[in-house]
């Protein structure tokens, strides 16, 4: 759920037959939101730090780590206040998330990493509306709890999809090279960082912000859904 090589425009490609559904499936991921747009601005510097990375010999999957190791210091610090030192770690974590990607594609991409990149990413969303229960259970529970669900509801149709998309043969480069395919949604990797810099600016409007987000959330589910009937229905 990280930044990704090709323009916002690059359409799908496929290995195999596609039929009527996966035709639409190509003009529904035409839509162009955060990640797609910001992805041309971010990928020059982020390839040319990976290039440093790579002749330093660090690893993928060592920076994959240390992504994690950073995003559940960023947990940590929240839940017991430190919330600019949470936000810091948020946004070194999510450098370490754009990196990996760049230095796999500049040594030697392997399925295990994109394994790890993705099980990853998802201890990490989880950890974060977590840490804001933790900091004030009584105001932002309940809150956090809709979130995770709207989480887990998203992820679960994320990887339904990319799992049939893998048994149809196929395949998508509008997100760039990926280990699996990538629908795109109106809450992806660059709006669901946006919201954890607010919630750390903005900690006493959590359940607010965390309840529009979910909303979002499950528009993205219930969209994500009615592709998937659309391809392989």
């Amino acid at each position: 759920m990280a930044p990704y090589p090709n323009g916002v425009s690059r359409r799908l490609r496929y290995r195999g037959a596609a039929g009527s559904g996966q035709r639409r499936v190509a003009a529904w991921t035409e839509i162009a939101l955060l990640d797609g747009v910001l992805k041309r601005q971010i990928d020059p510097p982020i390839d040319w730090l990976a290039g440093g990375l790579a002749r330093l010999k660090i690893g993928a999957n060592t920076v994959t780590v240390a992504g994690l190791v950073l995003g559940l210091a960023a947990a940590a610090a929240i839940a017991f206040g430190a919330l600019i030192t949470g936000l810091v770690l948020i946004l070194l974590s999510r450098l370490a998330d754009g990196l990996d990607g760049a230095v796999a594609r500049q040594t030697r991409p392997t399925d295990f990493g994109g394994y790890l990149d993705i099980v990853f990413d998802f201890l990490f969303y989880g950890s974060i509306p977590l840490a804001f229960a933790i900091l004030d259970p009584q105001a932002n529970a309940l809150a956090a709890a809709i979130l995770l669900m709207s989480f887990y509801a998203n992820g679960a149709s994320f990887l339904a999809y990319a799992v049939m998309a893998e048994k149809r043969g196929i395949r998508t480069v509008q997100r760039g090279t990926k280990s699996l395919y990538f629908t795109t949604g109106l809450a992806e990797a660059s709006e669901t960082l946006a919201v954890f810099v607010l919630f750390c600016l903005l900690p006493q409007h959590f359940a607010l912000i965390a309840c529009v987000f979910a909303a979002m959330t499950a528009w993205t589910f219930a969209w994500r859904v009615r592709l998937s009937f659309q391809a392989f229905g």
